[in-house]
């Protein structure tokens, strides 16, 4: 699993202009059961996302095609973890 934190390096208002691209990138990876969660960062500085994915080589791919990376609008920080205790409603994402 990995977690992915971006921070935003442009004006806000820059980034919002392609929000509808960036939530269009999501949903690609929450159909393809990749990504898990995601959300805005408080304040409004960046986001973070949690993957599942085979290797930080198929992350920083798949984060490519995020058009804040595109833009050059955000930063991105890949910190992979091993989840060791959950909730059992999260066992089928886990696994």
């Amino acid at each position: 699993m990995f977690l992915i934190l971006l921070q935003y390096i442009r004006p806000v208002a820059a980034v919002e202009h392609y929000m509808e691209q960036h939530r269009a990138f999501l949903d690609k990876f929450y159909k393809s059961g990749q990504f898990i969660l995601a959300g805005r960062r408080k304040p409004k500085s960046g986001g973070l996302i949690i993957c599942k994915a085979s290797s930080r080589k198929e992350v920083e791919q798949i984060m490519t095609e995020d058009p804040l990376d595109k833009y050059q609008l955000a930063l991105y920080e890949i910190i992979e973890f091993e989840p060791t205790s959950y909730v059992n409603e999260l066992q089928s994402y886990l696994s």
